[in-house]
């Protein structure tokens, strides 16, 4: 089956609320010129849209375009107000030996030669994320993130600076091998060479957008739900170890 760029949760004249593919980046980027763009596919369908926030482009998930100027102004002015709360899922490596934990360390942008960010408490811009463990699941653990500001690669640098590596990080992490099922089920009778992984990608959902609709004024909120690979990673462990990051809806 082929692969679906994007899957629309919900639009109407001022926005658009979209469900992206990891790989995809949210608007231009000046370090990433390689990656293909949603709003350029997206606008095919709904004409001229307008970035008010990003995603990791590793990362799958949630995101909102305005479909004016007008809007943009309106929203951007949300998220740099913090007015909009973004949650976050990771699975991650290991089990993390908190149940709740809030990082405030400020983060300085394209920090290093791979344009990682890294902490930077001179020069680093204010960064604040609050964490809390879903659930352990054999070597991997369900994280949710909930980031107070907007940094680039944020819930990934305040994770690393606290010993938890998000699975399949490409730029964090040192250990990038794919998820398998033959690596978590201990009765597998498979063929561990024709076996095709679980997951292969940066194992981050951004999950929910919660905001004022910049015309109603009515609170709303919007969830994405996890695409395919991710999905049948959360199947195949809440078969096997009984916990489920959905159960908490």
């Amino acid at each position: 089956m082929k692969a679906v760029d994007y899957t629309v949760i919900y639009s109407d004249e001022s926005i658009l609320v979209a469900n992206k593919r990891s790989g995809y980046l949210v608007a231009a980027d000046r370090y990433d010129t390689d990656s293909p763009r949603l709003d350029v596919c997206a606008e095919k369908d709904f004409g001229p849209l307008f970035a008010v926030h990003r995603i990791d482009t590793d990362a799958s998930g949630i995101v909102v375009y305005a479909r004016s100027q007008e809007i943009q102004a309106k929203m951007a002015e949300m998220f740099q107000k913090r007015l909009v709360e973004k949650v976050y899922h990771a699975l991650v490596y290991g089990h993390p030996m908190w149940k709740d934990l809030h990082v405030d360390l400020p983060l300085l942008p394209d920090g290093d030669q791979r344009h990682r960010t890294t902490v930077n408490k001179r020069i680093g811009k204010t960064a604040v994320t609050d964490y809390r463990l879903l659930g352990n699941c054999g070597p991997f653990s369900w994280v949710e993130a909930i980031p107070r500001t907007s940094r680039t690669h944020q819930i990934r640098v305040h994770l690393q600076q606290n010993g938890v590596n998000i699975v399949c990080d490409p730029l964090y992490s040192g250990n990038q091998k794919p998820v398998r099922l033959s690596d978590i089920k201990k009765k597998w009778n498979g063929n561990v060479e024709d076996e095709r992984p679980l997951l292969s990608r940066l194992a981050l959902h951004a999950y929910s957008l919660s905001f004022e609709h910049p015309v109603s004024g009515e609170k709303v909120r919007y969830c994405a739900p996890y695409p395919r690979d991710l999905d049948a990673v959360r199947k195949q462990l809440a078969k096997l170890f009984s916990v489920d990051p959905l159960d908490e809806e």
